[in-house]
């Protein structure tokens, strides 16, 4: 028989047993070090686990996340969620994959559709656990991939990462790990604290007079148009840069 309108019914089909959002929240921990010799500080790519208090997994450190409501999108659910875990809104949170692998979740077919946030430290300081967590913290990248985590987290966890460090090379994301205003060092250690193998020697002349980059700062200047600079972290007075609304145009065959 055809299908149609009017002999359609929704009882033919299998459904999944609930459509989740899991977040990976990545934040960059600083440390100041202790030195009488200004320095930067010492920063490090964190992620937001829970620990589990209910079943499936129950004591298991997991991302936050939760079932998508019949009156809200995956998106929306993700967005709550956060909010929910981390008492924090308007933060950059994308999405980036599904997962939905047949056994992932002893509850059943269950297809989770995965986002990743990057919130400053800051805004985390006043996290709490939700109610089906009985505790909530930030390990280091490398530490929760070295742990057992629920479902198949720690494959969600690794894509994110992929994802984050590939970002940070070809957008302006690193401007949720910095101050309003920075230097061009700074910026410089938070891309390499989430990607760290990258070097460029010529990183400051790169990104101030190459056409195609430099629009995406600007130097930053007081209320008299004088330029502004710090020496927060160095000895000598350093401009002071802040990012624009422009992303970076830049293809692979150029």
């Amino acid at each position: 028989m055809v299908e149609n309108e009017s002999n359609y019914s929704a009882a033919n089909y299998r459904t999944p047993d609930g459509a989740p959002a899991d977040i990976v929240i990545f934040t960059i921990v600083s440390t100041e070090k202790q030195s009488a010799k200004k320095a930067l500080p010492t920063r490090e790519l964190h992620v937001m686990l829970i620990q589990r208090n209910i079943w499936p997994f129950e004591g298991q450190w997991a991302l936050p996340g939760g079932f998508t409501q019949e009156n809200e999108t995956v998106y929306e659910c993700a967005k709550r969620e956060l909010q929910e875990e981390t008492s924090i809104e308007d933060v950059h949170i994308e999405y980036f994959n599904v997962y939905s692998t047949p056994g992932r979740d002893p509850r059943g077919w269950i297809i989770s559709h995965a986002f990743l946030a990057l919130v400053n430290e800051k805004l985390l300081a006043h996290r709490a656990a939700a109610v089906d967590a009985s505790d909530v913290r930030l390990f280091t990248v490398e530490e929760a991939l070295r742990m057992d985590l629920a479902f198949d987290h720690k494959q969600i966890l690794s894509d994110a990462l992929e994802g984050i460090r590939k970002k940070m090379l070809t957008t302006t994301i690193a401007r949720e790990f910095l101050p309003e205003e920075f230097t061009l060092s700074e910026l410089y250690q938070v891309i390499q604290t989430v990607v760290q193998d990258f070097e460029e020697p010529n990183f400051i002349r790169k990104l101030t007079s190459t056409k195609s980059r430099s629009t995406i700062i600007e130097e930053a200047a007081d209320e008299n148009g004088l330029p502004k600079q710090s020496k927060q972290y160095s000895q000598r007075a350093a401009q002071l840069y802040r990012f624009t609304k422009e992303e970076p145009q830049l293809s692979i065959y150029s």
